[in-house]
């Protein structure tokens, strides 16, 4: 055998003994082999549930449970669909078929988002594709281009040797970067003891939530009982959809760091159609705060405002008030003419939180609207005003608006200087009644100092330090004075 046929011989022997495995399937079983990372990634179609509880303040907290697969060893797990204004320091992830199943050795909310301005960034750098009408020939034509910049919102691109920017056209690239996502991600490496499907469920705070109560108040003919119905109304721009979800709201003043806000503007207030709510929340206390259950489960969709009935009672006891006020400073000198003229008397509705008055149920703050059937028995839209978080067993006392047929004058008939720091005044107040009906207008004097009621025309009470009420009945179609005389020390 010659020496040429041994050494290939020999190269054979070699080649079956001690194969070369190419660079490329080396790699592979790297990523194959018994340490490798498995990426899981989780969308909307494995959510098992979810629980939404909204604040008053503008937050959600999210309660996302899943069906997910988990190999032995570690993990990559990506949670798609999930609210894009999430506050990253807020989530946690726990297994809840089998507590402690895995640990979390990395947490990361992915945002940067797939976008074409995001695209041309990664590309800077790299080659793509321009794809455009020829004037020319009116066919379409390619170029290949080099991606030199972006800067302001123009891609500096080299063709042909030749630098430009502002060429019109469709812009092809080869593939997305690894590093750019369709939406928001919340991302955790885990590590897990055992192969398996499991139930997760990540806990989250995200902004872009909000509720509030709308309330319709039905006056009756005779202003002395109501219907009220309350409706919450949810608005959800958290970027996320819940889809058959548990709703809880939460009324009350929750504190929260200023600084984890992202302060929005506020949601404009939206007339709402008269009618009556069907109540589906049930109540309960949460610390120092209510909580109110939707009885079902409903769809939280993205962007979508959604009413959904709180309360309902029928015939609950009004009461209206006409209010006249004065003012501290009438007190301080001497003034000639009225003080005031024609001054319009401000309407206030009066009614309990109680089981007398068929409420009763803690009510969160918001809108009241308030209508009042016309002569033809069409409702009528007479006024509106905001009331706070209101406890059971309280009084609502709200102002809706100006009485059209009731005015009153204010004029100081005397003054004078008793003594260093003393005076005596004198006033009369003409209030004059062009309604229907008679009525009764609490008179409220704010007198500055200290002070004493010397003589008066009506019977008055000294309501608190700095306030004297009368309360004066005024006839239909007549004009009562009152008068007082008073004495101050300042």
């Amino acid at each position: 055998m010659s020496s040429k046929s041994k050494l290939r011989l020999l190269v054979l022997f070699c080649l079956l003994a001690f194969p070369i495995t190419p660079w490329h399937a080396a790699a592979a079983s790297e990523t194959t082999g018994t340490n490798t990372t498995q990426k899981v990634i989780s969308t909307e179609s494995d959510r098992v549930s979810a629980e939404i509880t909204i604040y008053n303040a503008g937050l959600g907290l999210v309660k996302d449970r899943r069906s997910v697969n988990l190999n032995h060893g570690d993990s990559i797990l990506q949670l798609m669909d999930v609210a894009s204004q999430v506050i990253p320091s807020s989530v946690s992830v726990e297994s809840v078929t089998e507590k402690g199943a895995f640990s979390v050795l990395e947490q990361n909310y992915e945002y940067d988002l797939l976008s074409p301005n995001k695209l041309l960034e990664k590309y800077v750098g790299k080659t793509i594709i321009v794809r455009y009408r020829n004037p020319n020939t009116d066919r379409e034509d390619e170029k290949k281009a080099l991606v030199l910049a972006f800067n302001d919102g123009q891609p500096v691109l080299q063709i042909d040797n030749e630098v430009t920017f502002g060429i019109p056209g469709n812009y092809v690239f080869p593939q997305v970067p690894e590093d750019l996502i369709a939406r928001p991600t919340l991302s955790w490496l885990l590590r897990t003891d055992s192969s398996g499907a499991r139930q997760i469920e990540t806990l989250y705070l995200t902004n872009g939530m909000t509720w509030r109560a709308d309330y319709i108040l039905v006056l009756a003919a005779d202003d002395k009982t109501a219907n009220i119905s309350a409706w919450v109304t949810l608005d959800n721009r958290s970027g996320a959809n819940f889809r058959n979800a548990r709703l809880k709201l939460v009324a009350g003043d929750v504190n929260r760091v200023r600084d984890e806000v992202r302060e929005r503007q506020p949601m404009l207030a939206r007339n709402m159609a008269v009618q009556e709510a069907a109540p589906q929340f049930q109540e309960s206390a949460l610390f120092e705060y209510h909580l109110y259950t939707l009885q079902r489960p409903t769809d939280i969709k993205n962007n979508q405002s959604k009413q959904v009935g709180l309360l309902s009672a029928q015939n609950v006891p009004i009461e209206k008030e006409y209010v006249y006020r004065g003012q501290s400073h009438y007190y301080r000198g001497r003034y000639q003419g009225f003080l005031e003229k024609n001054t319009k008397i401000p309407v206030f509705l009066i009614f309990r939180n109680d089981q007398k008055s068929r409420l009763g149920m803690p009510l969160p703050k918001g809108v009241v609207r308030v209508y009042k059937r016309d002569q033809d028995e069409s409702l009528q839209f007479v006024g509106e005003n905001r009331i706070d978080h209101t406890p059971v067993d309280e009084k609502i006392r709200m102002t809706i608006g100006n009485a059209f047929d009731v005015v009153g004058d204010r004029k100081q008939t005397s003054w004078s200087s008793v003594a260093t720091n003393l005076t005596e005044s004198e006033y009369e107040i003409y209030l004059r009644n062009h309604k229907r009906e008679d009525i009764t207008i609490r008179v409220e004097e704010t007198i500055p100092g200290d002070w004493k009621i010397l003589e008066s025309s009506h019977s008055h009470k000294k309501e608190d330090s700095a306030t004297a009420v009368f309360l004066v009945n005024v006839p239909k179609d007549q004009e009562v004075v009152v008068r007082y005389k008073v004495r101050s020390k300042f």
